[in-house]
């Protein structure tokens, strides 16, 4: 019975984590279907710990508030200087741009 607890608990903190992602990249200038679709790679892969940095995120003097492509978006997360958060973010907006991941569900 504890298992079975720990299992839907484990899936709420999942769902609340992808939401908060998702409307964290919403908030950063990417698309709803690629936000949507990098929420659920990146919160399957990367920590907690991880996800907050990519939270604190800003814009450099000089550029805009909001990056206008996914390739300005993964530039900001390079700053992070954490390789794996670097490789899931670019891997999952390739990804989820060309539409493979959705084709992988």
């Amino acid at each position: 019975m504890a298992a079975l607890a720990a299992l839907l608990l484990s899936g709420c903190v999942s769902q609340i984590a992808e939401g908060k992602v998702e409307k964290g990249l919403l908030r950063a200038g990417l698309s709803p279907a690629n936000s949507a679709c990098m929420a659920e790679r990146m919160v399957d892969r990367l920590s907690i710990t991880q996800l907050r940095k990519l939270e604190r995120l800003q814009a450099r003097k000089g550029e805009p508030a909001r990056p206008v492509t996914l390739r300005q978006y993964v530039e900001r997360v390079r700053r992070v200087g954490d390789a794996e958060v670097l490789a899931v973010t670019s891997s999952s907006a390739a990804l989820c741009a060309t539409g493979i991941a959705r084709e992988a569900r």
